[in-house]
C-alpha cells in the first residue's frame, strides 16, 4: 500500500439549519458516504478519502491522500481535482453558497404543505455530484432501494475502482472511470456481484460514452447558467431539456433516471424526479391521481413535474427533495407524535412502544399503523378499556 497523507481535523462555520450531513448525505442522492463510528461521515471523492462530522456550529472534516497519483483516475488527475484545497472541493461539494433558510421561506410561502413538513427537515442540501457518478448511481437505483444500491455502488468502487487507502483495515476506493467499466468481462463480473439487469445498461452506458460520445460529453451537460432569479419557462430552461433528452439516449435511462442525473449531477435545480415516493404524495398532497392523471403515465409525469416547477421555481429540484426525505421511512422518527381528531387537537404520549391518548377519565390506546410516512397518518383506535386493557406494542 502506498505511503498516505493525513491531514488533522479542520472546520468552518455551517449551522445544522443550512447543512445537516445526517439527512443530507442518506436520503437518496449519493450511495458512497459510509457512517463510521463516532458518528463520522466517510467517502473517496476526486483522489482523497474525507471524514466528516458535524455539531450544532461547524463542520469538521479531515482527509487521507496517496503520497502518489499513478493509481487515480486519468480524469481526476488532468481535471486538477486532485489538487483542490479540502475546503473548497467540500463547499463546492455541498453546495453550500444558496441561502438555505431563505429557499425554505420562499418555497413555504407559496406552498402550505411544505410549510408543513419542512420544519421538521432543515438543512437538506442538493449535493453537486460528478456527473459520471451519478448516471451509474441512478441506473443502479432502477426497482431498487437505498441500502441495496449502496451496496452494488460499494461493489463496483471495490473491484473497479481505484484504492485510496484503508480506515481500520477497511479498504476505501475512488469511483471507477468509464474507461475501467468497458472490458469484455465487466457485463458478466457484475451480474455475478449481484447488479441483475443493470449490469447491462452499466456497460452499455460506459461504451456508449467512451466509444460514441464526443470527448467531454457528458461534462458539457452540466449547468453553467447560475442566474436564480430568471423567468423559468414552461418545462424548464432549454439548457435542461436537452440535457434530459440526451441521457435517454443511455441505456438505463428512462425520464426518472436522467432527471435524478439532471438534478445531482448536472446542477438542473428545475429537475424533479418522480418516483413512488413522489407520486404518492403528488396524489396525497397535490390533489394528482384523479381524472386524466389517474395514474402515472408519461403525461403525468411531465405533468407533476410541471407543477412542482410552476410552484416553487427554478430550485424545484430541491425543494421536492426535502419532501421526498420528509416521505422516507428512515426519517419518520423526527416526526412529532400527535394526531388530529374532529373535536380538536388531542396529544398523544408514546411510552414503551405504545401510544396512548391521556384522559383523567377514561384511558384509550392507539396503535400507529404505519410509520411510512407520517407518524399519525394512520393511526388505528381501539374502543374505550378499562384500566385491565392489554396493551400492544407499535408496529
Amino acid at each position: 500500500m502506498a505511503s498516505l497523507r493525513v491531514s488533522e481535523w479542520r472546520k468552518f462555520p455551517v449551522i445544522l439549519a443550512e447543512l445537516c450531513i445526517d439527512t443530507t448525505l442518506r436520503c437518496g442522492q449519493s450511495f458512497r458516504w459510509r457512517k463510521l463510528e463516532n458518528d463520522h461521515w466517510t467517502c473517496t471523492l476526486h483522489g482523497r478519502i474525507l471524514t466528516l462530522k458535524q455539531d450544532a456550529s461547524y463542520l469538521h472534516y479531515r482527509s487521507i491522500r496517496p503520497m502518489a497519483t499513478d493509481r487515480l483516475p486519468s480524469s481526476t488527475i488532468s481535471s486538477g481535482l486532485i489538487a483542490q484545497d479540502d475546503e473548497d472541493l467540500l463547499k463546492h461539494y455541498l453546495n453550500l453558497e444558496p441561502n438555505l433558510a431563505s429557499l425554505y421561506e420562499q418555497w413555504s410561502s407559496v406552498d402550505p404543505n411544505f410549510k408543513k413538513r419542512a420544519p421538521n427537515f432543515t438543512g437538506v442540501r442538493i449535493l453537486k455530484q460528478d456527473a459520471w457518478e451519478a448516471l451509474v448511481g441512478f441506473i443502479c437505483s432502477s426497482n431498487n432501494n437505498i441500502v441495496r444500491i449502496s451496496q452494488m455502488v460499494n461493489n463496483l468502487c471495490l473491484h473497479y475502482g481505484p484504492l485510496i487507502g484503508l480506515i481500520d483495515a477497511e479498504p476505501f476506493h475512488d469511483f471507477p472511470a468509464p474507461e475501467d467499466l468497458i472490458g469484455p468481462g465487466v457485463e458478466a463480473h457484475l451480474r455475478q456481484l449481484g447488479f441483475g439487469y443493470r449490469a447491462s445498461y452499466i456497460a452499455k452506458t460506459a461504451k456508449m460514452v467512451v466509444e460514441e460520445k464526443p470527448k467531454g460529453w457528458l461534462q458539457g451537460l452540466v449547468n453553467v447558467d447560475l442566474n436564480p432569479d430568471q423567468k423559468l419557462p414552461p418545462g424548464g430552461r432549454e439548457g435542461y431539456r436537452h440535457a434530459h433528452e440526451e441521457l435517454l439516449q443511455l441505456q438505463g435511462v428512462g425520464p426518472k433516471v436522467a432527471d435524478c442525473v439532471c438534478l445531482m449531477g448536472l446542477g438542473w435545480g428545475e429537475s424533479v424526479p418522480i418516483d413512488t415516493h413522489v407520486w404518492q404524495f403528488a396524489q396525497r398532497d397535490y390533489k394528482f391521481g384523479k381524472g386524466k392523471h389517474k395514474s402515472l403515465t408519461k403525461a403525468t409525469y411531465d405533468a407533476v413535474g410541471d407543477h412542482f416547477r410552476q410552484l416553487w421555481g427554478i430550485e424545484a429540484g430541491w425543494a421536492h427533495s426535502v419532501l421526498f426525505a420528509a416521505d422516507l421511512k428512515t426519517f419518520s422518527d423526527r416526526l412529532k407524535t400527535k394526531a388530529e381528531v374532529g373535536v380538536g387537537e388531542v396529544q398523544i404520549k408514546q411510552e414503551g412502544g405504545v401510544v396512548m391518548e391521556m384522559k383523567t377519565v377514561v384511558k384509550r390506546e392507539y396503535v400507529v399503523g404505519d410509520l411510512k410516512s407520517e407518524l399519525g397518518e394512520k393511526l388505528v383506535k381501539q374502543s374505550p378499556r378499562s384500566q385491565r386493557a392489554k396493551r400492544r406494542k407499535v408496529t
